[in-house]
């Protein structure tokens, strides 16, 4: 059990520091002109658990803060996983 948990918090921090750089490189690529990253792909990000990474690095890098998708539903994605990482946490104790 206690490699498990090593294993999928390593995951997590990947996963988020993923999500916070996705949302700064497409910033910069907005602001260039540039080839995006697509919204589904932020999401999906997001889906995979890094919903904190994005949320954070939609705030810092001001960016995606105007449409209501991302400002309400990367939220609400980090608290569903936040509920169900409690839920589960409190099931296996």
């Amino acid at each position: 059990m206690k490699i498990f948990l090593t294993i999928l918090t390593g995951y997590l921090f990947i996963i988020n520091i993923i999500g916070f750089a996705l949302m700064g490189i497409d910033k910069k690529r907005a602001i260039r002109g540039a080839w995006r990253i697509s919204e589904a792909s932020l999401f999906l990000t997001a889906f995979l658990g890094g919903a904190l990474g994005c949320t954070l690095g939609m705030r810092h890098f001001r960016h995606k803060t105007r449409h209501w998708y991302f400002k309400y539903g990367m939220p609400a994605i980090f608290a569903a996983q936040a509920f169900l990482a409690l839920f589960l946490w409190h099931g296996l104790n």
